[in-house]
């Protein structure tokens, strides 16, 4: 169980850094339409969920009826939360729309304990607080200079990936495989963009084009890590993990971007990173004990 744990961190910190990557490549493709970012990243992602099918021998199996209601679910969420987190990407600060797709894990929360009846200790809820209140110093969102609408974008974007990763959750545990899911998702990403695409489409420079390339890539990799993640372990216990993207992003942003974080920022590094340990020990040692305690009692 605990290497199930150890295994799960590694998967959603390394989802994390995939996704920072997207992020960067997304923003640097330039002014294309959403609709457009979005189908081209995900046809990259399809073919090499495919091509990961047919190299493991792993059969396109989902289950019974509500395997299929689930994963259409998680298809959606993950759609509409994608074309929210790249249209704020397309037309606020990177960073205001990083802290709007950052709200996933707290949906992750909120839905894991409605539909999958996961249990939440007040201290864990707190510590993912805390992990939000972090990012704040790094982010520093100035809403007021922001339209409404990109916002309300961004937020919505943040429900659907929370939505689409707990669904992801829920057919980890009952046998339907990452690739399986993968592929299933950006197929219908692909079909539901597929139309707006025909008739919203806008030539690309090959640097765009390489751009939307690299996001397919690294969004595949965060794909295939973040199922793992949630497969291996429930979302209470390491979706605070996730906020090492904002980590990942302030580095692609010095190093590509030419931003440099200022002392708050590093003030949010370290809430983020205490509250990542407070979680891993609750979980790995108080949170045994108080059992123990409880079964000798």
């Amino acid at each position: 169980m605990v290497k199930k744990k150890y295994k799960a961190v590694i998967y959603i910190v390394l989802s994390a850094f995939c996704f920072a990557l997207m992020g960067l490549f997304v923003t640097k493709s330039g002014d294309l339409p959403t609709m457009q970012k979005v189908f081209f990243r995900n046809l990259f992602a399809l073919f090499i969920a495919i091509g990961s099918l047919k190299k493991s021998g792993t059969k396109f199996e989902i289950g019974d009826k509500k395997n299929h209601a689930v994963l259409f679910v998680r298809a959606f969420g993950g759609t509409i939360g994608m074309i929210g987190n790249f249209y704020a990407l397309g037309k606020m600060n990177l960073s205001d729309a990083l802290m709007l797709n950052k709200m996933s894990p707290f949906f992750v929360i909120v839905f894991s304990y409605i539909f999958l009846k996961e249990k939440l200790t007040r201290f864990q809820l707190l510590t993912v607080l805390g992990a939000f209140g972090g990012s704040l110093f790094i982010i520093k969102p100035s809403f007021s200079n922001v339209d409404l609408f990109p916002a309300i974008c961004g937020f919505l974007g943040g429900m659907g990936a929370g939505l689409a990763y707990t669904c992801v959750r829920y057919l980890g545990q009952h046998g339907v495989k990452g690739p399986v899911i993968v592929a299933y998702f950006s197929g219908f990403s692909c079909l539901f963009t597929l139309p707006f695409l025909i008739f919203q489409f806008k030539p690309m420079t090959l640097a765009q084009f390489l751009c939307l390339l690299g996001a397919g890539i690294s969004a595949a990799g965060g794909q295939f890590s973040i199922t793992a993640a949630y497969s291996h372990a429930p979302a209470k216990e390491i979706s605070v993990y996730d906020y090492s993207q904002l980590i990942f992003t302030t580095i692609l942003g010095m190093i590509f971007l030419h931003q440099f974080p200022d002392k708050w920022s590093f003030v949010g590094y370290i809430i983020i990173i205490t509250m990542a340990v407070l979680v891993f020990i609750y979980n790995n040692f108080l949170h045994k004990a108080s059992d123990a305690e409880n079964k000798t009692a």
